[in-house]
């Protein structure tokens, strides 16, 4: 295995992603888009997740692409996003033609960001015209920290953000992860170093490896944001490859990504959690073994969702007005 180029889940040839945020808001969103459909997938473990169009990803239901990707805040208020997706992509002649009628696919996640000390007495939804620009943003090269969808997330002790990772394997297939971290749970024990050291490569994340023996368990206290919320927190990601899986293989990564988010934050997965992964394919590399092959696929999956994980929290940008330090404020 090897790092991609980019260190970023646009080191899967074919896809962009773009971002667009609002200081005022404290909020943001994030689109992935590919340059044709792709496979695609989800796998919710959260207990409170907000989403849109997720329903069709199942193995079992009819459509197998889409066209895009939409991780927004703004609770479900950000799922508006899509539409601005969605308006974009129309413009440019695509998506699913059912007779007459061209309707773009785009899937989106959310996370709750409402409480985070931005402004949020808008009198018209700001996120579809967020995920207009996003989508106007998409480009192989992207920022990571404070942006996107990551713009206004925290973790239990921290600022959250906006990750990504990528690895390459002996097989030829790449994989990508991206996500808005926002969870319930902590990312980085208190002395700074993260949960996800184990598996960091090329000191991406600052390079403080595992936390020395007797560093004492940190926990988030329920006085995130300045008082527990049971619809707060939730980390969104998307786990990408090129490898030509049809939806259950796609689902399985997806899946099987979880695992990488339980190794980068704890608790995670909680009741008050929405986590959530999707996962895109664009079949652009075929597999010569449907066993062993995806089961690296998935392996590699989970590693890269742990780095990302950890990256969007070291990234993290301290911006007035933050409720929570960032990592780099606290420990840089």
């Amino acid at each position: 295995m090897r790092v991609g180029a980019r260190n970023l889940i646009t080191d899967v040839q074919g896809l962009y992603v773009g971002n667009a945020e609002d200081a005022t808001l404290k909020s943001g969103s994030t689109v992935l888009v590919g340059d044709k459909p792709f496979t695609a997938a989800v796998s919710v473990m959260g207990g409170a997740p907000g989403t849109r169009d997720t329903d069709m990803l199942a193995p079992d239901k009819l459509v197998s692409e889409v066209d895009a990707f939409v991780l927004s805040g703004g609770s479900a208020f950000g799922l508006d996003a899509a539409s601005g997706v969605m308006d974009s992509l129309r413009a440019q002649g695509r998506g699913f033609a059912v007779n007459d009628a061209l309707i773009p696919l785009v899937p989106a996640a959310i996370l709750f960001d409402l409480a985070n000390g931005g402004e949020k007495g808008w009198t018209e939804n700001p996120y579809r015209a967020l995920g207009a620009r996003a989508f106007a943003d998409c480009s192989a090269d992207f920022h990571l920290g404070t942006i996107g969808a990551g713009y206004g997330a925290t973790t239990g002790t921290l600022k959250g953000g906006l990750g990504s990772a990528s690895i390459v394997l002996d097989s030829g297939h790449t994989v990508g992860a991206l996500v808005a971290v926002n969870s319930f749970g902590a990312v980085a024990q208190d002395s700074g170093h993260f949960w996800a050291a184990p598996w960091e490569v090329d000191a991406e994340f600052g390079g403080l490896g595992p936390a020395p023996m007797g560093d004492p368990l940190v926990l988030p206290s329920h006085a995130k944001m300045g008082g527990f919320s049971e619809k707060g927190n939730t980390t969104i990601a998307i786990i990408a490859t090129d490898a030509a899986l049809d939806k259950a293989q796609a689902t399985r990564m997806a899946t099987v990504a979880q695992d990488g988010m339980a190794r980068a934050i704890l608790p995670s997965h909680t009741p008050v959690d929405g986590d959530l992964v999707f996962a895109a394919a664009t079949g652009a590399v075929a597999l010569s073994d449907a066993v062993v092959e995806p089961l690296m696929i998935g392996h590699a999956a989970a590693l890269c969702l742990s780095r990302a994980i950890a990256r969007a929290v070291y990234e993290a940008r301290a911006e007035a007005g933050d409720l929570l330090p960032a990592w780099g404020e606290k420990h840089g």
